[in-house]
Formats: structure tokens, C-alpha cells, sequence
């Protein structure tokens, strides 16, 4: 009989695991469990282009539903997985279905930290975004709402804010840190938004905390940790996501910040693996978890080589984007632990760069309205190239100069 894989989630990582596993092995059988009644999909646009109603539902889809008929794959969608058993190889859904597999790959994906209800994040208007119902829930909830709060000055948060305000709303954007993008981000990128933001009309509380929401039924109040209040017709949370390991914890595999693997996407049972959100991979002596399309994309490609018996080792070399009003920002590299920066001013208005060293190192950039730049500064990355100072801070310089393409 024909090797059987199974498949456990239904966004990116589960997609691309797929794709190269059907490329490398026409006839093995694969099954794709996912918990939404919807074909794989893009999370990015739903705090984006989707949410400004200008993406379609069907422009999010990873795939068509054909293509996956068209590979063999076997679809259970709007099925959870409730179970694992190693020792059968068999994994229980919730409709009761026991489902067996020669190997089992695990992409969980994260879901979104959420208030207690002892605060009042159970009242009605308050929301998080994270999946497709979500931002098809929020999207005519802020048709009728006046005074918006995000919680949250991270990147969905500031994305949302940007999409919302205007029309009339007052949008508050309350973040516990210092400072906004405070854990992703140096303190230029900040400034940048929070100008970026002011400009627009967004009021930013910044070194201020949620103590609670209030209402009756419906959430009418926020109580801040400064003593004021706000009144607020509609509250979006975006305090960061959590990796869903219970499946994985449940069934005794290693978790640490995420289910743990290994460069090849190995977890602790050598018939299981795992990728995207989920897990956490070895990274400069420690382990770290990426939340990113780059990640998802290159973590299931390896898993499927894994499977497959074409082991490669996955080295991170992460990628990431936000859009907001008319500034994208890119950026590459992982800026954790940085100790220096240097702003590169652009060549056009309202453009520059953020470069990011540790122990005089580059190690991350951040391209503001600079494509090109944000290019160059992946590429010097990667071949672990950094640029002089002089350099960097001469705008006439040409920095692919130092790049062999």
C-alpha cells in the first residue's frame, strides 16, 4: 500500500509542504486536515488589502479548490484534530473519523493572545484578527463604529489603523511599551510610523496599558492604566499570537516556544514534523519562532524533503513586510539583539533605511518606501557582508556595488 502523509493545518506552511512533496513524490497519498471550512488562504491582506474590502475572498485562496483535486490531495476541511496516537499512528478528529498516517506533519499555525473576560474581553465589540471570519466579522462591525481602540502598537495593529482611519472615526491606537513596534523594531522605524500615524490622525498612547473594557453587554469603555477613560464603540486586540502546541504537548512531543524541530523539520518523533508558526527552530545557539511567509514557505518545503528522504538543512533567512497608507516597509534579517543602528536617508521624500549591527555586524535592515535597498540589504545579509560606515552614510554611494549578482 501506498505511503500515506497527513497533513494538520491549512495555511501556508501545509501548502507549500504539500507542493514540494507532490513534486517529489507523485503517488504517495496525502490527506489535508485543516479547521476553517475554506481552502488554504493568505493571512497577510486579511489586516490589508482584504479588510479595505479591495480583495476579494476568492483572491486570498493559496490555491483553487481544483488544484488540490487535481494533485490527489484528499481535503477534510472544517475538521479539527483532537489527537494524536504514536504508537498506532493514528490521529482522531473531532467528528469522531481516526485517520492513519505514515508520517504526520504538523502546521498548527499561532492564534491571536486574547483579553481575559475578567477584563471585559468578552464583551460584544471587541475583536481580534487573525483568520478569515475574523476580518469578515470586523469588517461591517467598523462600518458602524465611531471611536475605534487598538490594542496593540504592533505591526497588525498599526496596519489596521491604517485602513480604518478617516471616515469621520477617531482611532486610538494604546500601547503598554514605550513605545510603538517597541519589540520588533529600533527606535527610528518607530518615530517614523508614529509620525507616519499623527499624520493621519491616529492618536498614539504610548507607555499606557489596558486595565479593563466596561459595558453592559456591549463594550462603551476602556479604563486605562493612567486613570483616564475612553469611550470606544469598537476595540480590536492585537497583543501578539500564541503557536498552537496542544496537539502536539498532548501526544508528548518536545515543545519550547513552539513545537521544537530540528533543521530539517524534525520533531522529537522521528514520524512526525512540523513547520510555520507553530514551531521554534535552532538559531544562533538558541532556538527562535518566526511568524512569516518566508518561514512558512521555506519550513514546509524542507519538511516535505524530509519526508521524502532528501534531507537539507534549513538555515532562517527571514523576510518581512507591512503596508500602511501609502509607506511599505520591508524588512530583512532578524534585528533581536541588536546594539547599534544607522539611518540611510532615502533618495526620494519620505523614504529611508534602518540598518541594524550586532557587534558590528549587520544583521537586519528596515527599507521604508525602498525597494531597492531593501534588496541590497537582503543580499549583504545573506552573504554576511557589512557595508563601512562611510558608506552607508554617503547617499551616493552604490551599495550593490558590494554585491556579486
Amino acid at each position: 500500500m501506498l505511503s500515506r502523509a497527513v497533513v494538520v493545518g491549512a495555511g501556508q506552511a501545509a501548502v507549500a509542504l504539500i507542493a514540494k512533496l507532490r513534486a517529489l513524490d507523485p503517488d504517495r497519498r496525502i490527506t489535508l486536515i485543516g479547521d476553517e471550512p475554506v481552502v488554504p488562504y493568505q493571512r497577510p491582506p486579511l489586516s490589508k488589502d482584504y479588510l479595505k474590502g479591495e480583495l476579494p475572498a476568492d483572491g486570498l485562496s493559496l490555491r483553487p479548490r481544483d488544484w488540490f483535486e487535481g494533485q490527489g490531495i484528499e481535503l477534510r476541511l472544517g475538521r479539527s484534530a483532537i489527537a494524536i496516537d504514536r504508537a498506532a499512528k493514528t490521529l482522531c478528529l473531532d467528528d469522531g473519523a481516526v485517520v492513519g498516517y505514515d508520517h504526520l506533519a504538523l502546521c498548527l499555525g499561532s492564534e491571536p493572545r486574547r483579553l481575559p473576560a475578567a477584563v471585559g474581553g468578552s464583551l460584544a465589540g471587541v475583536y481580534v484578527l487573525r483568520r478569515r471570519a475574523d476580518a469578515d466579522a470586523l469588517r461591517p462591525a467598523l462600518a458602524g463604529a465611531s471611536r475605534v481602540l487598538i490594542v496593540g502598537g504592533g505591526y497588525v495593529g498599526l496596519e489596521v489603523a491604517a485602513v480604518v482611519s478617516g471616515a469621520g472615526r477617531t482611532v486610538t491606537v494604546l500601547e503598554a511599551a514605550p513605545r510603538i513596534l517597541h519589540r520588533v523594531a529600533a527606535e527610528p522605524t518607530s518615530d517614523y510610523f508614529r509620525d507616519l500615524h499623527r499624520r493621519n490622525g491616529v492618536r498614539l498612547l504610548e507607555g499606557i496599558g489596558l486595565v479593563a473594557l466596561s459595558g453592559q453587554d456591549r463594550v462603551a469603555r476602556a479604563i486605562l492604566s493612567d486613570g483616564s477613560e475612553l469611550p470606544v464603540d469598537l476595540v480590536l486586540v492585537g497583543i501578539g499570537t500564541a503557536p498552537v502546541v496542544e496537539l502536539a504537548a498532548r501526544a508528548g512531543l518536545a515543545v519550547e516556544n513552539g513545537i521544537a524541530v530540528d533543521d530539517r523539520c524534525r520533531t522529537s518523533d522521528p514520524s512526525i514534523v512540523a513547520a510555520g508558526d507553530c514551531t521554534s527552530v535552532p538559531h544562533a545557539g538558541g532556538r527562535i519562532r518566526l511568524e512569516s511567509v518566508q518561514n512558512a514557505i521555506a519550513q514546509g518545503e524542507t519538511a516535505a524533503s524530509t519526508l521524502c528522504g532528501r534531507e537539507s538543512p534549513y538555515r532562517p533567512k527571514p523576510w518581512f513586510w507591512s503596508n500602511q497608507y501609502d509607506v511599505r516597509l520591508q524588512i530583512a534579517g532578524l534585528s533581536t539583539g541588536y546594539d547599534a543602528t544607522l539611518v540611510r536617508p532615502g533618495k526620494r521624500p519620505g523614504s529611508q533605511s534602518v540598518w541594524y549591527f550586532r557587534r558590528s555586524s549587520l544583521i537586519a535592515v528596515d527599507a521604508i518606501n525602498e525597494p531597492a535597498t531593501y534588496m541590497v540589504g537582503r543580499k549583504l545579509i545573506e552573504a554576511d557582508i557589512t557595508p563601512a560606515e562611510a558608506h552607508l552614510t554617503d547617499p551616493g554611494f552604490l551599495l550593490n556595488s558590494l554585491i556579486r549578482w
